[in-house]
């Protein structure tokens, strides 16, 4: 056993009860991350200059911006940094996300249990567990007493879940890298390449009388049956035009369109007025966020029905996350590759099926990214989440090896 092996293997047990304390402390998205954040902090102090950075409200202006549906307020909860070395080389970002989706239907989501190797609870993947992972790659670091020759930046941020804007803010910021590493759950895979996600709105208005006088009135319930094929027409079309890109050939369907919320009408007797449908669209590199936006409107502009054209309105206020990829012989993708194979993990790339803050990094800061972490998505968001021990250990021994590794490049 080398010495990396053997200092993450001690560290092990502290990084375990680290996880747990992260996973009895609730954090869910945009309202609760204050006190994960402070006592993170607590944690990696000693590690080097850590500091909890504020968010201005001013973010809120960004076009990058996500909304959601609470009324987010930064006046308390902030992003940690914590910086290690000089600005002598190469800096690299570890960046990944403190806050959860809800956990309402698990009476114990808030109670971690070590059980077979795994840990359960609300963020054990997702991402919590890639916190953990990222405190015993800090732990290793310390009692190896290794000098970091250019610049690790880690990042904890707040509001990945809403869409990212922790990890915009300190792009907005300034914090910028060489190489970036987001840990999000991805079976230890590489994958440098991600889906995008759009979350859409569309309002159609018809005419509303009472049901005696049918003929006089709009339906806006049979508008948007008439106009649902032809969406769905779109769907095949997107689908047909996105087979066989590269890292995403394996996946059965990785792009979609789905019409998740519907509300129409307010009483039996009456002619629907009003339809309101909100859904997303899944879509693969070779198509960026504005085209998807641009294609979808196409679609109701010339469907065919006067009626719809004139009485619609699309909007897009919430999710939009951009599609990005980066080489797979890039140097970061290539040295990963390098790292995994020497702490005896066959080295997989692959696209990544959910979309994440590591588009932020490629698309507005212009960063070289990939996303990698122990944990799958089959356990993120689920109610019996879970991430199995060993990974997280794996997981922080490539990183290590990667980190030393870049300090050469």
């Amino acid at each position: 056993m080398d010495e990396i092996k053997k200092i993450v293997e001690e560290n092990l047990n502290e990084t375990k009860e680290f996880l747990k304390d992260l996973i009895r402390i609730e954090s869910i998205s945009g309202i609760g991350e204050e006190k994960i954040q402070n006592f993170i902090y607590e944690k990696f102090k000693k590690f080097g200059d850590c500091k909890l950075i504020k968010i201005d409200e001013n973010i809120k202006n960004d076009p990058e911006y996500t909304f959601s549906d609470k009324d987010c307020d930064y006046s308390i909860r902030k992003n940690l940094v914590l910086e290690i070395g000089e600005n002598k080389g190469k800096t690299l970002i570890l960046n990944t996300h403190s806050d959860t989706v809800p956990a309402s239907n698990w009476e114990k989501a808030f109670i971690p249990e070590e059980k077979d190797g795994y840990i359960y609870g609300r963020g054990a993947c997702d991402a919590k567990g890639q916190i953990a992972t990222i405190y015993l790659v800090l732990l290793t670091l310390k009692k190896m007493n290794i000098e970091i020759k250019g610049k690790l930046i880690v990042e904890i941020v707040i509001e990945e879940e809403i869409g990212g804007n922790g990890t915009l803010s300190l792009i907005r910021q300034g914090y910028n890298g060489d190489f970036v590493i987001v840990l999000e759950p991805t079976e230890l895979k590489i994958t440098p390449s991600n889906r995008g996600a759009v979350w859409f709105k569309l309002e159609l208005f018809g005419k509303s009388v009472h049901m005696g006088k049918i003929w006089e009135g709009v339906n806006a319930i049979e508008k948007f049956c008439y106009l649902y094929t032809k969406l769905k027409d779109f769907e095949r079309r997107l689908i047909e035009d996105s087979k066989n890109v590269p890292l995403f050939e394996k996946f059965k369907q990785p792009v979609q369109l789905n019409f998740g919320v519907i509300k129409g009408g307010n009483w039996p007797s009456m002619v629907c007025g009003k339809v309101e449908v909100e859904g997303g669209i899944g879509f693969l590199p070779n198509k960026t966020l504005n085209e998807i936006k641009r294609e979808f409107e196409d679609v109701i502009k010339n469907c065919g029905d006067e009626w719809i054209v004139s009485n619609y309105k699309l909007s897009f206020p919430k999710l939009h996350n951009d599609s990005y990829s980066i080489p797979v012989d890039h140097i970061l993708v290539k040295t990963m590759e390098n790292a995994c194979k020497e702490a005896g993990i066959m080295p997989i790339v692959e696209g990544f099926i959910a979309s994440c803050d590591a588009r932020l990094f490629n698309k507005v800061g212009k960063m070289p990214v990939i996303v990698f972490g122990p944990g799958g998505l089959d356990d993120a968001h689920s109610e019996c989440e879970k991430i199995k021990i060993e990974d997280i250990k794996k997981g922080s021994e490539v990183i290590l090896r990667t980190i030393l590794k870049l300090q050469e490049a």
